[in-house]
């Protein structure tokens, strides 16, 4: 139960393509951490299928300050630079002051993946483009699901791989995602 990490990228990157965005930078905090590779291969597969390009930049999340400078230093050593993905909401908090510092946001077009309060703000307030949701809520629910059903009615899913994601929250959804948070559902 679960997303698989470069499908998730692939649909960023085809996203963000959609939107427009030619150059972009993959913001990678754990280079060679697997999964966070794999995001960025993907989003790199996903904005080459219309013609884009990705450069990943590799920061360092403990020190936020910094992380922030290599951002920008990123974005002015390549002026063409027109999109950011971020792999996740630690990452994403740099980003969206780095844009603010350079007076680009709104002009480079961010996302990231995963939810936080801070990035459903942004969100709905169209500071940035989407962000991916694995739904966190239905991977932990699901499993206890499916085991109660095994235990008492060896009832079984045909697919091993049980995709949760990648859904997008995007301005049109992301007050709704915000509610349901609060609720405690999301």
């Amino acid at each position: 139960v679960g997303q698989t990490e470069y499908e998730a990228g692939l649909g960023a990157g085809q996203r963000m393509g959609e939107a427009g965005v030619t150059n972009a930078l993959c913001v990678n905090q754990e280079v060679g951490n697997a999964a966070l590779d794999e995001r960025c291969r993907g989003f790199t597969d996903g904005l080459t299928e219309s013609g884009g390009t990705v450069e990943v930049a590799e920061v360092d999340l403990n020190n936020p300050t910094e992380a922030q400078s290599r951002i920008e230093a990123a974005l002015s050593a390549n002026a063409d630079i027109n999109g950011v993905l971020t792999l996740g909401p630690t990452g994403a908090a740099p980003a969206l002051e780095a844009l603010r510092g350079t007076d680009q946001l709104g002009t480079i077009q961010l996302a990231t993946f995963d939810l936080s309060p801070d990035v459903l703000e942004a969100i709905a307030a169209g500071d940035m483009l989407f962000a991916i949701d694995q739904q966190q809520y239905i991977q932990g629910y699901l499993p206890i699901v499916l085991l109660t059903l095994n235990a008492t009615n060896l009832n079984t899913i045909a697919n091993p791989v049980l995709m949760t994601g990648p859904g997008f929250v995007t301005q049109e959804n992301a007050e709704r995602i915000i509610e349901l948070s609060a609720a405690g559902t999301r």
